[in-house]
């Protein structure tokens, strides 16, 4: 037996524009939008997806499941997701060498020290 992961879901108030924010955000392309959700990947033919379906009710506590993403320049990619809407974050990490950010529904995601100083 084997599995293959095919996609994240995320609850959404809005779920076609957290979508379209999360494929800026990574430069992700839409394979799949509809009333019942939108999934994003790398590319069409690239898997995992992130689909956003609709829900009702809002967020209201922190992720138990949260996305880590680690680029060239922390700080650029972090100045970057802010102007396109993100905020940042407080989940008790205090000072840390990662940047805990949310997207514009206040799901909470990381953004790991750049590559050249990872180690």
């Amino acid at each position: 037996m084997s599995l293959d992961w095919d996609e994240l879901i995320f609850d959404a108030k809005d779920h076609a524009a957290l979508g379209r924010w999360w494929a800026e955000a990574l430069g992700w392309v839409i394979v799949d939008e509809d009333d019942t959700g939108i999934e994003i990947r790398k590319s069409a033919e690239h898997r995992p997806g992130l689909v956003f379906v609709p829900v009702d009710d809002p967020k209201v506590v922190k992720n138990r499941l949260h996305l880590d993403f680690r680029p060239e320049d922390r700080d650029a990619e972090v100045d970057r997701l802010l102007a396109l809407g993100a905020t940042r974050a407080d989940v008790g990490q205090g000072e840390q060498t990662w940047v805990v950010l949310a997207d514009p529904e206040g799901n909470e995601f990381c953004v790991l020290p750049s590559r050249s100083l990872a180690g």
